[in-house]
């Protein structure tokens, strides 16, 4: 790990928005401007056996833990350097059997407390920020967040309590799952599938932007910050904190309710894509707007909804809820507007779940321009919506389209991911392979 890009950033005040980190020389696009290793981090459970829980290497012929049957590496070299994070959760695993089910960010929080038990220096991970100078926003949770904060220290009682010696007290485990929360990051693939949760206090001092100048990607468990503008000198560094899709106001909500502050960047100031975001479908008569405002709430309670429904219906049951609500939605809604893009969104991805590929590129045709239009440049987005269609494609025997996506694809991850990350290399052999 090198500290490249480093030694062009300095941490400084911003009057509206406290800490962040500002460039110090020009970056042009898709140069790295710095890399982050976690502070911490741990691997989904799902991806267990597909990835390597030390370095979260892609591989098919990992091997098992030994003892607890259920971790994956690399090599002996990967489980030795796991082993200091991964015994404590193996001595559970094998003692709690089928009835270990602590959260992902519990496992976290418990790999964070060991750490911290035998780490007392500035690691390479805090160059700019300490994890213990995190904000906690304790003061603004409200008694929902308050419940799951208690619950989460429950289960780390339960699970871990006879593992990690000297568990803080719950007034501090408070606080450290509230900076966990509000400051953690989630590690995702080349098709924005979750591979894990991590720490990266050096990313976390970012502040957020509607209209970000960087990107985060991640290369194994280390965190690259790209620019995907731009920068000079004095210009803040700015990442965005969400999804970028919706409109001003659901942004608004989604940054209040999870981070704590309303966003004042540009963007949100102008409301620029806003009415292209919630267009509505061309008519002689057009709908009143007490209309579109119904069907507004009524597409954001179908979000919530379609969450929930994930955990108990079957997926024939989840696609007919999405093509329901989409020819609902559809009597005012275009089919460019966001709200309609999300639930085809989820429509493919039960298509693909199913293996209903036609269904799925369907699906994929209707998003994929749009979304370059709503999303800002070199979004991983757009991105992943090439890759998948390109898959699809090629899997469906239809050579060109699908070269022609993953070219598309390319063009972003090159900037997003940087030209030397395996990823890229990934896709520019999938692309000779049809030559």
């Amino acid at each position: 790990m090198t500290n490249e890009g480093i030694e062009g950033t300095e941490r400084f005040v911003s009057t509206d928005k406290g800490r962040g980190l500002r460039a110090v020389r020009h970056f042009s696009v898709g140069e790295l401007v710095f890399a982050c290793p976690a502070y911490s981090y741990v691997l989904t459970v799902n991806e267990r056996g597909a990835y390597c829980e030390q370095c979260f290497t892609r591989r098919e012929d990992l091997f098992k833990c030994g003892k607890c049957k259920q971790a994956y590496y690399c090599n002996v070299d990967c489980q030795r350097g796991d082993w200091s994070m991964h015994k404590m959760e193996c001595l559970a695993m094998c003692a709690y059997g089928e009835n270990w089910c602590p959260s992902e960010t519990v496992r976290l929080v418990a790999r964070i407390i060991l750490k911290q038990k035998v780490t007392t220096e500035q690691t390479p991970s805090e160059r700019l920020l300490l994890l213990k100078d995190f904000e906690s926003h304790l003061d603004k949770m409200d008694s929902i967040k308050d419940e799951m904060n208690q619950a989460d220290i429950a289960a780390l009682h339960h699970f871990y309590s006879r593992y990690i010696s000297d568990i803080p007290d719950d007034q501090s485990l408070t606080e450290l799952f509230a900076q966990v929360n509000c400051n953690g990051f989630t590690i995702e693939d080349e098709e924005l599938s979750h591979l894990g949760s991590a720490i990266f206090p050096d990313v976390a001092l970012m502040n957020h932007s509607c209209n970000p100048n960087v990107i985060v990607t991640y290369k194994g468990t280390v965190a690259e910050v790209r620019a995907v503008q731009e920068l000079n000198p004095g210009d803040e560094i700015l990442n965005s904190y969400i999804d970028l899709l919706y409109p001003t106001e659901d942004r608004k909500e989604r940054l209040l309710d999870s981070y704590f502050f309303t966003c004042l960047c540009s963007e949100c100031f102008t409301k620029s894509k806003d009415k292209e975001k919630i267009k509505i479908r061309k008519a002689n008569i057009p709908p009143e707007p007490e209309k579109i405002q119904s069907m507004i709430c009524y597409a954001k309670n179908l979000i919530e909804e379609f969450r929930r429904a994930k955990h108990y219906k079957t997926p024939s049951e989840l696609l007919e809820l999405c093509e329901l609500s989409l020819d609902k939605m559809g009597s005012i809604f275009a089919d460019t507007n966001v709200y309609m893009l999300h639930m085809m969104y989820q429509a493919m991805g039960v298509c693909l779940y199913m293996q209903d590929w036609e269904g799925a590129m369907r699906y994929g045709e209707k998003i994929i321009h749009p979304y370059s239009f709503h999303y800002p440049a070199y979004s991983l987005n757009v991105a992943s919506m090439y890759l998948k269609l390109g898959h699809l494609y090629l899997g469906l025997e239809k050579r060109t389209q699908g070269v022609k996506a993953l070219k598309k694809a390319l063009s972003i991850m090159e900037v997003a991911h940087g030209k030397d990350h395996y990823y890229v290399a990934e896709v520019k052999r999938e692309i000779e392979e049809q030559k």
